[in-house]
């Protein structure tokens, strides 16, 4: 059977190529109905992409007048500018999260540029890694356990963007205090506080533009750099988005609960919002119910109604018509 399934496909081949060579006389002929290229060229064109003159992040300099240094960002610019699907939802997200995270990112007097470390942690997303680190500001068990972040088979507070950005804010205040530089405490972020003291006593250097790094952490800051200017000015990179096409915080109530919910689905119909809505906005509670035997009290949110509809998002954001 294999055999004359082999025959078969042989013979199909054959007839494919024999149709698209009947009535060339030689291989120039078929080089000559190929149409020219030029229409596509004029109109499409990869090119690299100017950086700026002066880069800050987080306040500091970033020293790109070193080739080294300007090299590194200019790889991270260009893989950020030309993955553009990633690139683009990353846009259209932070229209939603970002406003919340600089709110509390200020509150801790932590820099407003460190957002970005939560865009590259996990895009912006309860992303779950090879390690077990968990949510926007990925957190392993026993880090979030250290910052007073409730973590059991039904409640994670590591997937509770609010708690999440103020142990964020927490543990990279406690790094800065220890390395009084901000491109280091995000660097020490990514590779651990022990990792980076060791590299920084071998090294002696505490620049993390002068130290000698792993391909993750190495390339790590300038790709929070990198997010930083695409997302600032997306339009000198090429990318058009409008209003209307980001992602928009989502309306909520909230709620405060000191008691068991034996039914979570139950619960949302009593609430009169889907199951489904209400775990997308509270994605901390990981079960269908809330034993809650403690009696700890919990702040639930609760979107408000309709707001699943295209039609509700344009009664609640009308500005976004005629952006």
């Amino acid at each position: 059977m294999n055999k004359v399934k082999a025959v078969l496909v042989a013979v199909v081949l054959i007839s494919v190529v024999g149709l698209f060579f009947h009535g060339f006389s030689s291989v120039d002929d078929v080089k000559e109905s190929i149409p020219d290229s030029e229409p596509f060229n004029k109109f499409y064109s990869i090119v690299p992409v100017k950086l700026p003159d002066n880069v800050e992040f987080a306040g500091e300099i970033v020293p790109i007048y070193n080739f080294d240094t300007y090299e590194s960002l200019d790889r991270e610019v260009l893989v950020n500018t030309y993955w553009q699907s990633q690139t683009l939802i990353f846009i259209k997200r932070a229209n939603r999260y970002f406003p919340l995270i600089d709110s509390i990112l200020k509150i801790h007097n932590v820099p407003s540029d460190f957002k970005y470390l939560a865009l590259a942690e996990s895009g912006l997303s309860n992303a779950v890694s090879p390690a077990n680190a968990v949510g926007f500001w990925q957190f392993l068990k026993g880090t979030a356990l250290d910052h007073k972040l409730e973590v059991n088979n039904e409640v994670d507070e590591r997937y509770n963007l609010e708690k999440a950005t103020h142990a964020a804010a927490i543990y990279l205040n406690y790094l800065y205090d220890k390395f009084q530089s901000w491109s280091m405490t995000a660097a020490a972020y990514n590779m651990g506080r022990r990792n980076t003291i060791n590299q920084i006593d071998r090294q002696k250097t505490n620049s993390y533009y002068d130290l000698v790094l792993g391909e993750e952490t190495g390339r790590y800051v300038f790709r929070l750099i990198a997010l930083k200017l695409i997302l600032e000015t997306p339009e000198k990179f090429g990318f058009k988005v409008s209003n209307e096409d980001k992602y928009q915080p989502i309306p909520y109530t909230e709620i405060v609960v000191d008691s068991a919910i034996h039914s979570l689905p139950n619960f949302a119909n009593e609430m009169g919002v889907n199951y489904k809505v209400l775990k997308e906005l509270n994605p901390w509670l990981r079960e269908d119910r809330l034993t809650n035997k403690s009696k700890k009290s919990y702040t639930i949110k609760i979107a408000a109604a309709g707001v699943r509809t295209i039609e509700a998002n344009q009664t609640f954001f009308p500005e976004n018509k005629n952006d």
